[in-house]
């Protein structure tokens, strides 16, 4: 493809039509038709939150991965099996949280016949902002949990540090409590099983002052 394309299409974006509404069935239904940013081109399909109203614990994470984006549902891959056993661990029920990514659409390029995950940039992020916002407003968590630094700096700015700032409880006007940790896919790229076992006890922690937060 064009560079020169490239570079327009990721210029081409607008804030998403997130509808004003009570319903998240209706803000899941409204989110497959998004083509606020040119990652709809590409993506298989919208993979929108998925959990409770009321939920207590709301989890934010970056994007859609290759599993997701096929199955059109968050955290079903190789680190959404990471984050159960923690979730676990830390004496959270999943099946009580909501789970949502800062963007709905998978970022992608490709290497052989595989999808590589691609980081999404400020404009795919700010056009996605509507759709957070939203189930933020319906759901109303006591607690919100960024995973990952896209996560974190999209509540609070690119500024912010992960590695400064996991396992406070922190605060901001999107949510009342607010805790940052890591994103579980971090975890898989450790380079061996000691550090992949620190990373994974330190996550777990951070899990487990959300709770205490609650």
């Amino acid at each position: 493809m064009d560079a020169k394309f490239v570079a327009k299409e990721e210029r081409d974006w607008r804030p998403a039509p997130a509808p004003e509404t009570s319903s998240l069935a209706t803000l899941k239904n409204a989110a497959k038709t998004c083509t606020a940013c040119h990652l709809f081109r590409h993506a298989t399909q919208t993979v929108f939150g998925e959990g409770a109203k009321g939920a207590k614990l709301m989890l934010l994470g970056e994007q859609p991965g290759d599993q997701e984006d096929l199955a059109g549902k968050p955290f079903v891959g190789p680190a959404g099996k990471i984050l159960d056993r923690a979730l676990e661990e830390a004496g959270i029920d999943r099946g009580e949280v909501y789970v949502t990514n800062t963007v709905k659409h998978f970022k992608w390029e490709p290497r052989g016949k595989r999808r590589i995950h691609k980081k999404p940039n400020s404009r795919e992020i700010a056009a996605c902002r509507p759709w957070l916002e939203a189930e933020l407003r319906v759901v109303r968590p006591g607690l919100l949990v960024c995973l990952g630094a896209t996560a974190a700096q999209a509540v609070f700015g690119p500024t912010f540090r992960v590695t400064r700032e996991r396992g406070k409880v922190l605060k901001s006007e999107i949510a009342p409590k607010i805790v940052a940790t890591v994103h579980p896919s971090s975890l898989l790229r450790q380079p061996d099983e000691e550090s992949r076992e620190r990373e994974y006890k330190l996550f777990v922690a951070d899990l487990r002052v959300a709770v205490k937060a609650l």
